[in-house]
C-alpha cells in the first residue's frame, strides 16, 4: 500500500477550548453547514433493492405455504428451506 506523502496535517490547539478564538467569537465549522442539496437526493437504488427483496420474500413465503398445505408437490424439508430463504429476503426488504 502506497503512503500518502502529499497530505498536510495541522497542529491541534494546545488549550482545552479550541472552539473559540481569543476574541470570544465562535469560529464557523463547515461540517455543520446546512446543504439543502444533500436532503433532496432520493436513494432510488436502495428503494428498488428493498422492494425487490420484499416481493421475492413474499413469493417464497407463498411457495412454502403451498408446499405445507399440499397444494404443490414437495417435501416439508423443501418448504422449511424456502421459509428460511423467505426470512433472509423478506426482513431486509421490510426494514
Amino acid at each position: 500500500m502506497a503512503s500518502r506523502r502529499n497530505i498536510h496535517y495541522s497542529r491541534l490547539a494546545d488549550d482545552e477550548d479550541d472552539s473559540c478564538d481569543g476574541s470570544g467569537e465562535r469560529r464557523k465549522d463547515p461540517r455543520f453547514d446546512y446543504t439543502p442539496k444533500s436532503y433532496d437526493k432520493i436513494p432510488w437504488k436502495s428503494i428498488v433493492l428493498a422492494l425487490f427483496l420484499l416481493f421475492l420474500g413474499c413469493l417464497l413465503l407463498f411457495l412454502s405455504i403451498f408446499i405445507f398445505t399440499g397444494h404443490m408437490a414437495g417435501d416439508h424439508s423443501q418448504a422449511y428451506g424456502l421459509l428460511g430463504l423467505e426470512i433472509l429476503t423478506f426482513l431486509p426488504g421490510l426494514l
